[in-house]
């Protein structure tokens, strides 16, 4: 796989890169961001991948996230891709709504026409992009945990409750626990993979954790001041879902914090350092 650098910069001793490549998946060209922090002469490194939110791109937690100096203490490598298709040709949300479409892929492989060709975001992110990282950066595929924000707070979950042989940990932001039961859910959910609600439930943690899935632990963040928290959000239901299941979870409200990255930049290195006591430096 033939990876085009767009940029690279010195960051805490290590580089930080934003990489382009042809996706096989989406069929377009897709770009994400890679943090390698300084390590010794072909050693493997942990990986923390990082799935962001609507209307968001690898971007918006490259620059505002702020976690390179905690992954250049605990040496881990730090991956932020798009979070959709991109490019001409590619269908987005007919009356142009920010929470469907482009910067809206929701983690999931879409069925429905015309968004089944390129929103296959689900594979790009489990296979084609570990793939493509693992063969151009020295990480330690043994050694992998995720996290995400809103959208990618979903996506978080959803990955590791399919793959916990894969993922050691993971954590979430603000996520959206339960799409099948929430208006952006629903609507994302219906428009890629159709009426039928039974295929919705592959890709909601509620109810994967109601079907059997099960994860060792999780951390989620949410705040108390957050605009989406009642009717998008709705932690309640990830709570109950795990507490029935014997899941520990850790989910902490944090007081005055919204939805934005003062809030997800605020608690980045305490999750980090929670991943990094999970991936065994």
């Amino acid at each position: 796989m033939t990876l085009t650098t767009v940029s690279q910069n010195k960051s805490h001793g290590g580089v930080q890169g934003v990489y382009r490549h042809a996706s096989q998946e989406t069929k377009t060209e897709m770009t994400f961001s890679v943090f390698v922090p300084a390590q010794a002469s072909g050693a493997k490194l942990p990986v923390v991948w990082y799935l962001s939110g609507l209307t968001c791109t690898h971007a918006n937690v490259t620059e505002k996230g702020e976690f390179r100096a905690a992954c250049a203490e605990l040496g881990l490598i730090f991956v932020a891709p798009d979070t959709s298709p991109r490019g001409d040709g590619v269908p987005g949300d007919p009356n142009n709504a920010y929470d469907f479409g482009l910067g809206a892929g929701f983690y999931v492989d879409a069925t429905q026409e015309p968004f089944a060709k390129n929103y296959r975001m689900w594979s790009y992110v489990t296979e084609e992009l570990p793939s493509v990282v693992a063969a151009n950066f020295p990480v330690d595929p043994r050694r992998q945990s995720v996290m995400g924000h809103s959208m990618g707070g979903h996506g978080a979950l959803t990955v590791a409750l399919r793959n916990p042989d894969r993922y050691r940990a993971a954590s979430a932001f603000s996520p959206i626990v339960a799409p099948s039961q929430v208006p952006w859910g629903e609507k994302a959910l219906g428009g890629y993979l159709g009426a039928d609600k039974a295929a919705w439930r592959k890709h909601d943690a509620v109810a994967l954790i109601e079907d059997g899935a099960r994860v060792s632990d999780l951390l989620v963040d949410v705040g108390d001041a957050d605009q989406f928290l009642t009717q998008q959000l709705r932690p309640e239901l990830l709570k109950a879902a795990c507490e029935k299941a014997n899941i520990p979870l850790l989910l902490r409200k944090q007081e005055g914090y919204d939805h934005s990255y003062y809030f997800i930049s605020t608690y980045m290195a305490d999750h980090l350092r929670w991943h990094a006591a999970r991936l065994g430096r």
